[in-house]
């Protein structure tokens, strides 16, 4: 009879001991495939809005302008903005409410005075759309204020006509795909002595630079680009750069409004395969998308998976400090 209940007794203690090991295995598992502590501070962190967040740091000396649908800070050496900054919404890229007029024109809103139309008549440039025209035929005044040539750069017509405009149409497609961007584009003006044109000596730079972020969820994400001043062989995806970058190029602080943990992770790094390089068209709305509706029908999942990794991001926590090894668990990514 003993030796009876000692076999039983052995048997659950076996159970008991391949559910520990199977429950360790699982949280083991649960461990890698969860987010560390770097990658959870971007997850649920887009639920709410940040207040200018397209707008880069004041640079000391510029004036600010704000237009309808975009903001400026103006290099009144150069002539032209340091950069210029906007957030383009998926129903924004879809706007038809305007055509473009061309109706090229001096800022009055420049204290300094801005660049002329005779500046760039014959200078042999473009007149250069910082924030493109295209991107605010939502409001007839937002396309018409694209047209201050403070808004404007001595572009070579086979970048301003060619990559760059694909890019442009790139941008409005990532505002369709991500549901809006948070955009900022300007000439780098940290590698001079430049060229100039006309009476005003606008600047010509050598090159210019555009960054987007993408702050909504579940895919916080931010990418740079930099072009030369020329006409450009190459497929845009060369000329990918990450924020870090582009900041060290131009001198510049994009999205200081972000939390320091996401501006940290978001501009340090690039995933060319999160974002999609196809170009808009006004046709490529679906026909289940009506203005004003989102039909990503994963973001209910997003939410749910936010939600269970910050639990078991919590309880993560406590296990590996239980055990005294939280600085290991880290080391691995772990937590």
């Amino acid at each position: 009879m003993a030796k009876g209940k000692s076999k039983k007794k052995k048997h659950v203690v076996r159970r008991l001991l391949l559910l520990v090991l199977l429950l360790l295995l699982i949280f083991v598992a649960l461990c890698l495939v969860t987010p560390s502590q770097k990658e959870m501070a971007l997850a649920g962190t887009a639920a709410g809005e940040i207040a200018d967040l397209e707008l880069p740091s004041p640079v000391e000396g510029e004036q600010i302008i704000r237009h309808t649908g975009y903001t400026l800070s103006y290099n009144e050496e150069a002539e032209q903005p340091s950069w210029v900054a906007y957030c383009l919404t998926r129903d924004e890229a879809f706007g038809n409410a305007a055509e473009r007029e061309d109706n090229f024109r001096e800022d009055r809103a420049v204290r300094t005075g801005s660049a002329t139309l005779d500046d760039y008549r014959s200078s042999g440039y473009d007149r250069g759309h910082m924030a493109p025209a295209a991107d605010f035929k939502w409001s007839a005044e937002a396309m018409s204020d694209t047209f201050y040539l403070s808004n404007m750069s001595p572009q070579d017509g086979g970048l301003n006509r060619g990559l760059w405009a694909d890019l442009e149409a790139i941008v409005r497609q990532m505002a369709v795909d991500n549901e809006k961007v948070y955009v900022v584009t300007g000439p780098v003006l940290t590698d001079g002595p430049f060229r100039t044109i006309g009476e005003n000596k606008v600047a010509v730079p050598n090159q210019y630079y555009k960054v987007v972020l993408d702050y909504t969820d579940p895919d916080i994400k931010a990418i740079g680009f930099v072009l030369p001043n020329e006409k450009c062989e190459e497929d845009i995806q060369y000329y990918v750069r990450t924020v870090d970058e582009v900041e060290e190029l131009t001198g510049l602080d994009f999205y200081p409004a972000l939390p320091d943990e996401v501006e940290e992770i978001v501009e340090s790094t690039v995933d060319i395969q999160a974002w999609s390089f196809r170009q808009f068209s006004s046709s490529s709305r679906s026909d289940d998308y009506t203005p004003g509706t989102v039909t990503d029908s994963s973001g209910a999942t997003a939410r749910l998976q936010n939600a269970f990794n910050e639990v078991f991001y919590t309880i993560k926590e406590e296990v590996f400090s239980a055990l005294g090894i939280s600085d290991l668990a880290r080391t691995f990514g772990l937590i």
